[in-house]
């Protein structure tokens, strides 16, 4: 079965993911397409980078991902493809891909044409490429080698001894806030020892539960979501705005011996 997922900051307002979609369903009527999202905040590629790094491996291998945030980056737009563990990529290159691939290298990457005078020449691209790798996953029969990939770097949390500084990198529709702290990590930092964990002018939270019903409704909680990132979250209820809590904020967890 021939798969293509897209991610976008389109909205469902507009014909631009129509547009996308027909062009895909004009190389390949057989193809089957996946909407992740297309609610991406307007050039946010931290946010696209996000929700597709915690989605793509969960399709089956030889899945084409297209990436279509941000796509007027530049004076020249580039557009590139690349595979990852048996999945495909396609998308500008405006450093989403080394938001998701901090090992990403030009030289595993082709640029895709483009052709600026055609109608909807960045769907085109897009859809002309992944088509492609649908038929033949051969990224030399996509495009040229690329000679200069851009890089973004992710925000880390900052750790010493007995503190991580953490940033809040996603609130989901829920409010659910999502810290960029992951299990692995805070454990090998927690070391067994007490913690808590600071946020606003709130009381700390003290422990890890499992799920949301851990607490009684309307009751703060703290666990590692599906995708092992630290969620600060309120049974049946919103911790974005109950909290106060926006995104690029300043999350503290303090350890104690």
């Amino acid at each position: 079965m021939a798969i293509v997922s897209i991610i976008s900051d389109f909205g469902t307002k507009d014909h631009y993911v129509a547009v996308l979609k027909a062009c895909l369903l004009r190389r390949n009527e057989a193809v089957n397409i996946i909407d992740i999202t297309h609610e991406i905040l307007p050039f946010d590629i931290v946010q696209g980078a996000f929700i597709l790094k915690n989605a793509w491996n969960q399709f089956p291998k030889g899945t084409v991902h297209i990436a279509a945030i941000n796509l007027f980056f530049a004076e020249r737009n580039e557009f590139i493809a690349f595979e990852r563990d048996g999945h495909y990529f396609v998308g500008p290159n405006n450093g989403i891909f080394t938001l998701i691939f901090d090992d990403l290298y030009a030289s595993e990457i082709v640029q895709v044409p483009y052709d600026p005078e055609e109608n909807y020449p960045l769907q085109n691209a897009l859809a002309n490429a992944a088509c492609k790798l649908v038929s033949d996953p051969d990224l030399d029969m996509v495009g040229t080698s690329l000679l200069t990939l851009e890089k973004k770097i992710s925000v880390a949390p900052v750790v010493n001894e007995s503190q991580i500084r953490a940033t809040v990198v996603h609130i989901d529709d829920y409010g659910n806030v999502i810290v960029n702290v992951q299990k692995e990590f805070f454990e090998k930092v927690m070391r067994d020892r007490a913690f808590g964990i600071y946020f606003k002018p709130n009381d700390p939270i003290r422990e890890i539960s499992i799920e949301y019903s851990d607490v009684p409704v309307g009751d703060v909680l703290c666990f590692f979501n599906s995708a092992s990132y630290l969620e600060i979250a309120i049974n049946k209820g919103s911790a974005a705005s109950l909290l106060g809590l926006k995104k690029d904020e300043a999350i503290q967890i303090d350890f104690y011996d």
